[in-house]
């Protein structure tokens, strides 16, 4: 079949992209899926900087390909027992295997033929159902339709709105997932969130979840930072030609016992570690160029008893994680639709893109 989708032919074109046009709405072939996969209508996708990051450069991936990995839609048809056709899924942007090491140890973030298939822009397995063009993350949502590997789809209640139940496959599970599986933060401990985009909100709104006290919110944006507040911040904190690392120290009492970094710089992961107490965790969350280096003092590990860890996927299995944050959405717990900016169309696409490139959207999605 042919499906119209946004193909970026060429990374590290000049802002504003209103103007260069990196993403072009194309009309690509899309093969029938092979067994163990879906063909997917999708509903909605939404923006986010892992996408952005291979439009700008930061994030080399092979070309052409098509974007977009945080989305939903409906099942039309499967090849897989576990999927029917009307079946409503959400996406997780690394396909599990189920059999690696891995997966094998229940960290379906790290499967490793997954993060092949991510790699070669290929589904899980090494196929390729797009004619010409490379697969985005095993998922290419912002297309009309895409097909998926089986386990990269999650089946999701079908009464949530297409524009918040794609901000699951991504914001929510990695943000949340950073603060509940990865720190596992403790109700009454302090924390702070470095970046207030679609995944430091989500780690903020996780936070909130479990109880932590204070929560401290950084940014730069200051609508970013009420935002914060009026989500449960406790203090918020503009970094604006500051460090803020003093005035988050002051707001935890001699820092937090959590830090999560969310913006994908060296530089302000400096800042969460020095911003944590004695026996504090950092977690940094986002996706620095490949060429950044981190510069902390090696003695602090050991003196301070300090942890330094990664979150990839919010260290999250999709199957369990996706079903229970929508769970808590709807139980009013989660309150994710506060951080939909905007819905756009396939052909404003670049326009939205320079939105958050310059910080001044939380998540914009595409309905289609």
């Amino acid at each position: 079949m042919i499906v119209q989708g946004a193909v970026l032919r060429e990374m590290g074109l000049p802002q504003p992209y209103a103007e260069s046009r990196p993403l072009r709405i194309e009309e690509v072939e899309l093969a029938a899926p092979g067994p163990g996969e879906l063909l997917v209508r999708v509903r909605a996708a939404g923006l986010c900087h892992s996408d952005l990051s291979v439009i700008d450069g930061s994030r080399p991936r092979v070309m052409p390909m098509l974007l977009g990995h945080e989305a939903t839609g409906e099942v039309v048809r499967s090849e897989s027992p576990a999927f029917a056709p009307g079946d409503t899924v959400g996406f997780a942007f690394v396909p599990a295997c189920g059999v690696c090491g891995p997966c094998a140890e229940g960290r379906a973030a790290l499967c490793e033929p997954g993060a092949a298939a991510n790699t070669a822009g290929t589904l899980l397995g090494g196929p390729r159902r797009l004619d010409g063009v490379h697969h985005h993350l095993g998922v290419s949502g912002f297309a009309d339709h895409a097909v998926v590997s089986a386990r990269s789809a999650v089946k999701i209640d079908p009464s949530l709105p297409p524009e918040i139940a794609a901000l699951f496959g991504c914001a929510v599970m990695t943000g949340v997932g950073a603060v509940v599986n990865t720190a596992r933060v403790q109700a009454g401990q302090s924390a702070v969130v470095f970046g207030l985009g679609g995944v430091g909100l989500s780690a903020l709104l996780g936070a909130v979840l479990v109880g932590a006290h204070p929560i401290v919110a950084v940014d730069v944006v200051p609508e970013k930072l009420r935002l914060a507040e009026s989500l449960g911040a406790t203090v918020a904190i503009d970094a604006r030609g500051n460090s803020p690392v003093e005035a988050v120290r002051e707001a935890t009492a001699g820092g937090a016992y959590y830090a999560f970094e969310t913006v994908g710089s060296a530089a302000v992961l400096e800042q969460a570690y020095a911003a944590t107490r004695r026996g504090g965790t950092t977690v940094t969350v986002g996706l620095p160029h490949p060429s950044q280096t981190l510069s902390i003092s090696a003695v602090s590990l050991v003196a301070e008893e300090r942890t330094l860890k990664g979150s990839y996927l919010g260290s999250a299995v999709p199957s369990r994680d996706i079903p229970r944050y929508i769970a808590l959405y709807q139980a009013g717990r989660l309150p994710v639709d506060r951080l939909l900016s905007s819905t756009v169309a396939l052909g404003q696409l670049n326009e939205a893109f320079d939105e958050l490139a310059a910080g001044t959207s939380i998540r914009q999605v595409l309905v289609l």
